[in-house]
C-alpha cells in the first residue's frame, strides 16, 4: 500500500496557470508524508488526476522514527492547460509564479506544504471560488511564502482596481480647501455622500420658509451650490416658482416617485413603509399640478380626509423632490431644500425612500420648526395674509380660512421624534425660531454647520449698521493695505458718525414704541402689517455695540464711541482688511505697471484671486474668517455698528442682502457710505446714507440698491 501511494505521488498535476511560451517548465519539489497523500477522483473535465496534500500543519513534520519514506513530489505543468473558467487562471498583466525555492538542503520549510495544500484544495473545489480570496490560490504551483493581502485602492475607475470603501466626507470650504477632484474647494460631484437634502417639517405659519431662506443665504454666501424647492409654489403654479421641466429623456435616470394612496388613507405609525417607489413620470407630475391649480385651495383642500386632494398634494411633493434630486445629481448642486409641511411620518418616510431609491449615499436632514409662543404664532399668521394664497383678499376672512387650514394639518400632525430616531434619520428641531434647538444623529460637516447656524437665530428688533473707516493717509495716497492713521478729514468723519448713530438710536426707539401702540390683532380690514412678537418687552434696555478691526484707521474711527460709556466697543482681528501680500502699500497703478500678469489675473476674477506673498488673501478667505462673525451678528439682540474696510463691508453686505457671488467682489463700497439693516420676520429693511461733508451730516438715499463699482481698480 505504501508503494502504491508513493507511485501515486508522482502523478503530474493540472496547472492553474498558463505560462508564457518562452518560460521554462516550472518544477517545484517538496517532501510530503506519503501517509497524508490521497489520490482524488479523476472525473474533473479536462484535467489529470489531482494530488491533494492534507493541510493540517500538525501532519507535516520532519521525518522521524516510524514515519513512512519521504518521497519527492515533482510538479511539471508546462504541457498542461487549466480548465476553462478556472478562477486560478492567471489574468492578463499579472506576473508568473516566483522561481522555485533554493533552500540549501533542497527542502521547503515545514510551513510551506500548508500553502500548497490550500492552493491544491482550491483546485479540488472546481473553481467554485471558495478559496478565491486566499492569497495561496493566486498561484497553485508556487511554494513561495504567502504575501500579505493588499486591499484595492480605487473605486469607480475603469483602469484601476475598484475601491471597496466609500470616500471620506470631510469639510469642504471654497477657497480654503483643495484636492485633486475639487481644486476650488467645492463639493465634488463624486462626493455624493457630502451632498445634502434638507426636508422641512412643520405646521403652517411656523416659520419654515423664513428658516429655509436663511439657510440658503448662509450656505450660498459660503459659495455652496444651494437651491430651494417650494412645494407650495408648485401647487399654486406660481410664476416665480421653479418650473424647470426635467424629463427622463433629458436625464438618463428616470424619476423615482412614491406609491400614491388612492384612497387617501394614512398608514399606521408603527409600520415603516416598504416596497419600491412607484415611477412617476414628469407628465404625471405636470398633470397633478394642473389639477391642483383648478381645485378650490381653501382649507378643505388640506383636509387629510380629502382623498383626491391628498393624492394630488403627494404627487406634487414627489415631483418637486425629483427636481431637487436632479439639481443635486445632474446639475452640480450641493444642497437642495424641500420646503413643505411634511407633517406626517408616512410622508417623511415616502420622501426618504424616494431619495434612497435614487441615490443611497445622499445625506438627508429633516428640519422641523415648532412654534409655542402665541405672540410669535400670531405674527407669522399675519404674514400669511399678504402671501400668494391670500393676496388682495379680505384679511379677516383670510385669517379665518388660514386657521381652518392649520386645524386640518394639526389633525394628522406627527412631530419628529422616536420614529426618526428608531430608523436612524438625522434631524434638527427648532422651537420658537432658535430659542430651543435639539438634534439627533447629525452626520457630515454641512448638517453640523447648519445646526450651529440655526442655534444663532433670534427675531429681536434691532439695527445693524455697516460703514468703512474714515479717510486714512494711505487712502489719500491711493495705496492699498497698510496700517495708516486717519487724515484730518477722517477724524471729522468719526465725530459726525458718532453724532449720527446717536441720533438714529433715539429715533428708532420712538418709532418702535409707536408701532407697538398701533399694532392690532386680529387685523382690521386693510391692515397687513405684521407685529413683532417681542415688542412688548422694554426697548429702553437695548445696547449698541461698536465693532472695529485691529487696524489703526478703524480703531480711530470709533474713538468718540469709545469715550461714551453708553457704547460697547470691541476690536476684532477677523474684521481686518483683505491682506494684499507682497503688494501691501502699493498703488493699483503701480501693480498694473510692475506686475502686469497679477493685475490682469485679479481683473479677470477678483472673487477667486489671491494676492501673492506671505499672508496674501482673497475674497474667499475673507468670507471664511467672517463666518463666525456672521453667526455672532445673528445671535445678539442689541444694535451693532461695524466699522470695517472695503472687502469686509462688501462680504457682510452681500450676506445680508443675499447678493450673488458675482456681485461680492465688485460691490460699490466707497468711503462715507453708511448702511442700515433691520432684520424682520419677513426679511430685512434696508436704508443707505451718504456722508455730507459740507453739512457734517448724513443724507438718506431713497430706494437705494447695492450696485457694482465703476472704479476699475477697486
Amino acid at each position: 500500500m505504501s508503494n502504491q501511494r508513493a507511485a501515486a505521488a508522482s502523478t503530474t498535476l493540472t496547472s492553474s496557470a498558463e505560462l508564457p511560451p518562452t518560460s521554462a517548465p516550472f518544477t517545484a519539489s517538496t517532501y510530503a508524508n506519503t501517509t497524508t497523500i490521497e489520490q482524488l477522483p479523476t472525473s474533473h473535465p479536462q484535467s489529470s488526476p489531482i494530488i491533494a496534500v492534507q493541510s493540517d500543519p500538525s501532519d507535516v513534520k520532519p521525518p522521524g522514527p516510524g514515519d513512512g519514506a519521504l518521497t519527492p513530489v515533482s510538479i511539471d505543468d508546462s504541457h498542461l492547460t487549466p480548465p476553462q473558467g478556472s478562477p486560478h487562471r492567471f489574468r492578463d498583466g499579472l506576473l508568473p509564479p516566483p522561481p522555485p525555492s533554493t533552500a540549501p538542503d533542497g527542502r521547503v520549510p515545514p510551513s510551506h506544504p500548508t500553502s500548497l495544500a490550500t492552493a491544491l484544495r482550491a483546485v479540488k473545489d472546481g473553481g467554485t471560488g471558495r478559496e478565491a480570496d486566499s492569497p495561496y490560490a493566486k498561484s497553485v504551483s508556487s511554494t513561495a511564502p504567502a504575501s500579505p493581502r493588499i486591499p484595492p485602492l480605487r473605486q469607480n475607475s475603469g483602469s484601476q482596481t475598484p475601491r471597496v470603501r466609500p470616500h471620506a466626507t470631510t469639510l469642504s470650504i471654497p477657497g480654503m480647501t483643495r484636492s485633486l477632484i475639487s481644486p476650488d474647494g467645492k463639493i465634488a460631484d463624486r462626493d455624493v455622500a457630502s451632498k445634502l437634502v434638507i426636508i422641512m417639517v412643520g405646521l403652517p405659519a411656523r416659520g419654515k420658509s423664513y428658516i429655509t431662506k436663511k439657510i440658503k443665504r448662509y450656505l450660498a454666501w459660503q459659495q455652496h451650490e444651494v437651491e430651494i424647492f417650494n412645494v407650495g409654489n408648485r401647487r399654486r403654479g406660481d410664476a416665480n416658482a421653479n418650473k424647470k421641466d426635467v424629463s427622463s429623456e433629458a436625464h438618463h435616470t428616470a424619476h423615482e416617485a412614491a406609491t400614491i394612496l388612492l384612497n387617501g388613507g394614512q398608514q399606521p405609525v408603527s409600520e415603516r413603509p416598504s416596497g419600491a417607489p412607484h415611477r412617476l413620470s414628469a407628465a404625471e407630475g405636470r398633470h397633478a399640478m394642473r389639477r391642483a391649480s383648478t381645485m378650490d385651495q381653501t382649507a378643505q383642500f388640506f383636509d387629510p380626509t380629502n382623498a383626491e386632494a391628498s393624492q394630488l398634494r403627494e404627487q406634487i411633493a414627489i415631483t418637486t423632490l425629483n427636481e431637487l434630486l436632479d439639481f443635486l445629481l445632474c446639475r452640480g448642486g450641493s444642497v437642495g431644500i424641500l420646503d413643505a409641511t411634511n407633517s406626517t411620518i408616512h410622508r417623511r418616510q415616502l420622501l426618504f425612500d424616494t431619495i434612497k431609491a435614487r441615490e443611497p449615499k445622499l445625506g438627508i436632514l429633516f428640519v422641523e420648526s415648532v412654534c409655542q409662543n402665541p405672540d410669535l404664532l400670531e405674527a407669522n399668521m399675519r404674514l400669511k395674509l399678504s402671501g400668494p394664497d391670500y393676496k388682495d383678499k379680505d384679511p379677516v376672512q383670510s385669517l379665518a380660512d388660514f386657521k381652518d387650514r392649520v386645524k386640518a394639518y394639526e389633525s394628522a400632525y406627527e412631530p419628529l421624534g422616536d420614529y426618526e430616531e428608531d430608523h436612524a434619520m438625522q434631524y434638527i428641531k427648532m422651537i420658537d425660531v432658535g430659542k430651543k434647538l435639539t438634534h439627533f444623529g447629525l452626520e457630515g460637516f454641512l448638517s453640523n454647520g447648519i445646526s450651529n447656524y440655526l442655534s444663532s437665530f433670534n427675531l429681536s428688533p434691532r439695527q445693524i449698521w455697516l460703514t468703512r473707516h474714515g479717510q486714512s493717509m494711505d487712502n489719500h495716497a491711493g495705496k492699498i493695505g497698510g496700517n495708516a492713521e486717519l487724515t484730518e478729514r477722517g477724524h471729522l468723519y468719526s465725530l459726525n458718525l458718532y453724532n449720527f448713530i446717536t441720533q438714529k438710536r433715539k429715533e428708532w426707539l420712538v418709532e418702535q414704541k409707536n408701532k407697538a401702540a398701533a399694532s392690532s390683532f386680529p387685523p382690521i380690514p386693510g391692515d397687513k402689517s405684521p407685529p413683532y412678537p417681542e415688542l412688548n418687552r422694554e426697548l429702553d434696555e437695548k445696547n449698541t455695540c461698536v465693532w472695529t478691526s485691529m487696524l489703526t484707521r478703524s480703531i480711530q474711527t470709533a474713538q468718540y464711541f469709545e469715550a461714551d460709556d453708553d457704547y460697547d466697543v470691541k476690536n476684532w482681528e477677523m474684521l481686518n482688511e483683505l491682506n494684499a501680500g507682497k503688494f501691501e502699500g502699493m498703488t493699483y497703478d503701480g501693480i498694473a505697471r510692475d506686475h502686469r500678469t497679477e493685475y490682469e489675473k485679479r481683473q479677470r476674477d477678483k472673487l477667486h484671486y489671491v494676492y501673492p506673498g506671505v499672508g496674501g488673501e482673497g475674497y474667499l478667505q475673507v468670507i471664511s474668517r467672517l463666518r463666525d462673525m456672521v453667526r455672532e451678528i445673528e445671535r445678539i439682540k442689541d444694535h451693532v455698528l461695524i466699522i470695517g474696510h472695503r472687502s469686509v463691508c462688501r462680504v457682510l453686505l452681500a450676506y445680508f442682502m443675499d447678493l450673488t457671488r458675482d456681485d461680492i467682489a465688485d460691490l460699490d463700497m466707497p468711503l462715507g457710505m453708511v448702511y442700515c439693516i433691520e432684520p424682520k420676520p419677513y426679511g430685512i429693511e434696508f436704508h443707505a446714507y451718504k456722508y455730507n461733508e459740507t453739512a457734517s451730516t448724513f443724507d438718506e438715499l431713497p430706494n437705494y440698491k447695492p450696485q457694482r463699482t465703476v472704479d476699475r481698480h477697486a
